[in-house]
């Protein structure tokens, strides 16, 4: 069976692809040097020609708060415009399944936790990512517009934080675990004793393993046919604070941690309740304690051979 992987070269598409792989299906990675997923007009034609029975939407503009803050107008515009041209020549092309992959911040910012499925739309989202946030949910209601007027067999899954080996180290534009992974391994390689991180390093987050979301994923297309989203998380958390010291203590940074509370801190909490998803026969195999060793050796390894996007 054939699947096409939209932002095959990303952390999460480069996963998927070799999860499916793995499980025996024909994978065609689209990226930039591939095609132009803005232009509609292409999408529409690439995909008449290969005519996929799959297609997994893990293309996305992503970023941390600093890269939200900055940049709303394009989080917005190019994620909506992505996805729409993604499901509008899938259409056309008569895909049997499409996997829409969203995130956790869809959720509002002050949620009841743990997070349930049924808790989207129902407060203010967190400002500092709202624009990424909406056209992410946008996307959720797309898939279901398709559903309801075309009886497509599209389903949409909203993973939590991601990591692993090949994420995004730019500081400007990195999540906090990879830009947490980088500034501790410079400043040991660099001999410097402070670090002075954002916020106050009191909100909890869930991190998974980006191995572990792309198992999820072949599962989902497998099992799952229903118009409510699925959540994708661990099922543990932890604070900012603690999470820097246990990158600190992996990395040897012996020196000092400073908190600039000034800056944003994001949203206070957001765990998922991912029962739906596990019931389906999926759960996480790799311990954040391992995942975060995984991911600092290749960093360290692939940042002297010029391999990592700093």
């Amino acid at each position: 069976m054939k699947v096409v992987v939209a932002g095959s070269s990303g952390l999460v598409g480069t996963a998927v692809c070799n999860s499916f792989r793995k499980n025996g299906y024909e994978v065609i990675g689209l990226n930039r040097s591939v095609i132009n997923l803005l232009n509609e007009k292409d999408t529409i034609d690439y995909f008449s020609d290969i005519n996929p029975e799959i297609v997994i939407d893990a293309a996305a503009k992503v970023g941390g708060i600093n890269a939200n803050s900055l940049s709303p107008v394009e989080f917005l515009v190019d994620n909506i415009q992505i996805q729409q041209n993604l499901m509008r020549a899938s259409y056309l092309a008569k895909v049997k399944r499409f996997v829409f992959l969203g995130s956790s911040c869809i959720y509002p910012r002050d949620c009841q936790q743990p997070i349930i499925e049924e808790y989207l739309m129902t407060g203010p989202l967190e400002a500092t990512n709202s624009a990424y946030a909406i056209a992410k949910i946008s996307g959720i209601e797309l898939v279901n517009a398709y559903r309801r007027q075309y009886g497509s067999s599209w389903i949409s899954l909203m993973p939590t934080n991601l990591y692993g080996p090949g994420d995004n180290f730019e500081l400007g534009k990195s999540h906090v675990l990879p830009a947490l992974i980088r500034r501790f391994t410079e400043a040991v390689n660099s001999g410097t004793k402070s670090i002075t991180l954002w916020g106050d390093g009191s909100p909890l987050r869930e991190f998974l393993h980006v191995e572990d979301l792309a198992a999820a994923i072949v599962v989902a297309t497998e099992k799952y046919d229903k118009e409510m989203h699925l959540n994708i998380g661990s099922g543990d958390e932890i604070s900012i604070k603690h999470l820097a010291l246990k990158i600190a203590a992996m990395t040897g940074y012996l020196g000092d941690i400073m908190w600039d509370s000034g800056m944003p801190n994001g949203t206070p909490r957001k765990l998922l309740n991912s029962d739906r998803m596990k019931s389906l026969g999926w759960k996480p195999q790799i311990s954040l304690e391992v995942g975060l060793s995984s991911t600092i050796k290749w960093y360290q390894e692939a940042s002297t051979k010029g391999r990592v996007r700093i």
